[in-house]
């Protein structure tokens, strides 16, 4: 069983609003480094938008980055908000001078986007820690019987794989009746890895995929989200609404359920372990065997 976990609402809310900060600062960066047709013609501007959406974004992750009490909060909440709201403005304002992307779909792209949020999340995660005197072991069970934990996590990763393929295969199949709605689309992550032309590209974008997403997407979800939600007293809603999210995050109809079903699968395995090494490993082990199998079926078609 899952042993009690010592996570505080205030600052689960602070985590997870630096880390939609973090992901704003991101979109930011993309926009500078890949820019569309109007950018050239608002060059300047849009640096100073940027560089001071960037300061004000700075100044909100340092707030929230302070110890909150119930006497500082309302100084505290102001002092955030006040730098937020502006550089988001300021942002939404850089992004619509510089205009739609030309090219999509660059690994350089997907890259950000996983530094800005699964990267982001690893980093606050250690200043949460850091702030409350908790060590990575207290927090998410990393000594546990951790080779029992990384056996379970491949052997689910292994039970779980033709079980979404399958699941995969219905959604697919039902996404393309003409009562359907909606016609699935090919996933951006795969786009993204089709066009990469580099094998420095590839690795880097195998690196973050494998190594650094499951990590980062398991311990928000499972190891913090999950218990803090179970522990006062919504053990359904810890369970599926916290799948429902991770599923949802994604944003891809037709991966919907199949992922909503693997985060059911990684939650009962952190929960029989008491060890996040086990749905991590998991996580990973699905993410690469997904990545060798495009791989190896792009090589078959371009063979």
């Amino acid at each position: 069983m899952l042993s009690e976990k010592p996570w505080k609402l205030e600052a689960i809310a602070r985590l997870l609003i630096g880390v939609f900060i973090c992901m704003c600062a991101g979109s930011l960066f993309g926009t500078a480094l890949y820019p569309g047709t109007g950018f050239q013609k608002h060059k300047t501007i849009f640096f100073v938008l940027a560089v001071l959406s960037l300061l004000l974004f700075a100044g909100a992750l340092f707030e929230l980055g302070k110890a909150w009490t119930l006497e500082n909060f309302r100084r505290r909440a102001g002092i955030v908000f006040a730098c937020f709201y502006p550089g988001l403005m300021l942002l939404a304002w850089a992004q619509q001078l510089a205009g739609a992307p030309a090219t999509t779909h660059l690994v350089g792209q997907m890259l950000i986007g996983l530094v800005s949020l699964q990267g982001a999340v690893l980093l606050l995660t250690w200043r949460m820690l850091r702030q409350q005197q908790i060590t990575w072991d207290q927090a998410f069970g990393f000594s546990e019987h951790w080779v029992r934990a990384i056996v379970f996590g491949i052997l689910v990763a292994g039970i779980f794989l033709p079980i979404g393929n399958v699941i995969q295969g219905f959604c697919d199949h039902l996404m393309r009746q003409p009562y359907f709605p909606v016609k699935p689309v090919e996933q951006q992550a795969v786009q993204t890895l089709r066009t990469a032309s580099s094998m420095a590209g590839r690795l880097a974008a195998a690196f973050f995929t494998i190594a650094v997403a499951p990590v980062g997407e398991e311990m928000l979800f499972r190891g913090i989200l999950y218990p803090a939600i179970k522990q006062r007293g919504f053990p359904r809603l810890a369970l599926w609404g916290t799948s429902l999210v991770f599923a949802a995050m994604h944003a891809q109809l037709d991966k919907l359920l199949p992922l909503f079903v693997l985060s059911v699968f990684l939650t009962v395995l952190y929960e029989r372990t008491d060890n996040l090494l086990a749905p991590i490993t998991a996580h990973a082990l699905f993410n690469g065997l997904n990545f060798v199998s495009f791989y190896l079926l792009q090589k078959q078609m371009d063979g």
